[in-house]
């Protein structure tokens, strides 16, 4: 449908959107308020209603814009995503189910995601990055293996806190990794091994700034490539499918013009009729 179309191309219609997602979240977020929530939540129960009435006005509109062909509106993942929550979203909030309910209501919160065009290309790069990153956590693995069974090896008879078995080793790398407190683990240890020190730094050089910086330059690139296929998909050339919506659509927009033009010359092609004033005038010119 023309109208649909033109509503969902509009600016003010995502927006407009957005707008209603940023309102609800800012409901949500009062919600948990004891106060609020005790003397107005009838307020907070209308207002739900009617964010959820516009999500799915907002599908409805969507759906009329692919019709005849409405399966299309569903060839899109983040439609399927917002139709998804709105599904979710319609769980009654009473009796076992209030709870998940409520939480149902804190995903339309991530509809901002896609609503917001950056946002999008972000997630879905993280996507394309999963892959990429697996071989980096697999690199990353067996250093933390590596560092794990030697640490053991070396310090589990003088720090036993944080080397007694290779799990607490893996866990004590972990927070060396995070350089939350780390240092206190390296003077544990240097304070019966002087030499400990070479241990802790090489993997911190390793495990923090190797490695992380390698998930940055894999995130980096499939950033480049998820820009430069959005590229590629706003140049595509239109499918045979739309070519012959718009000729379908230009049709009628010519006959209603055609219609126009042909009501226009018929009403001037009707031939004007002398008044009698005007008659006995010239009678009078042609005695004269």
């Amino acid at each position: 449908m023309i109208w649909a179309r033109n509503i969902v191309a509009s600016s003010w219609f995502t927006n407009g959107i957005t707008v209603v997602i940023l309102l609800n979240a800012v409901a949500i977020g009062l919600d948990t308020v004891k106060a609020l929530y005790t003397n107005y939540h009838w307020l907070f129960v209308i207002a739900n209603k009617v964010f959820l009435a516009i999500y799915i006005i907002e599908a409805l509109i969507k759906m009329a814009a692919e019709y005849p062909k409405v399966n299309r509106y569903f060839t899109d993942g983040w439609n399927i995503f917002d139709f998804t929550i709105i599904v979710i979203s319609l769980i009654p909030a009473t009796g076992q189910l209030a709870t998940l309910a409520r939480l149902a209501r804190l995903l339309r919160v991530l509809r901002l995601i896609s609503t917001l065009p950056e946002l999008r290309l972000i997630v879905a790069t993280l996507v394309r990055s999963i892959p990429s990153m697996g071989h980096v956590l697999m690199l990353m693995s067996i250093i933390f293996y590596v560092y794990g069974v030697a640490g053991y090896h070396l310090f589990h008879d003088v720090d036993p806190t944080h080397w007694d078995t290779l799990g607490i080793a893996l866990l004590s790398l972990f927070r060396i990794v995070t350089l939350e407190d780390w240092t206190d683990i390296m003077y544990a240890a240097m304070a019966v091994k002087p030499w400990a020190w070479m241990y802790f730094v090489s993997f911190v050089v390793l495990g923090t700034f190797v490695v992380v910086n390698l998930f940055i330059a894999v995130v980096i690139n499939n950033l480049d490539e998820a820009k430069a296929e959005r590229l590629n998909e706003l140049s595509t050339p239109p499918t045979s499918d739309e070519i012959l919506r718009e000729l379908r659509d230009t049709q009628t927009a010519l006959a209603r013009v055609q219609a126009r033009l042909e009501n226009f010359s018929s009403t001037e092609s009707v031939p004007i009729q002398p008044s009698t004033s005007d008659a006995a005038s010239a009678q009078t010119r042609e005695k004269t």
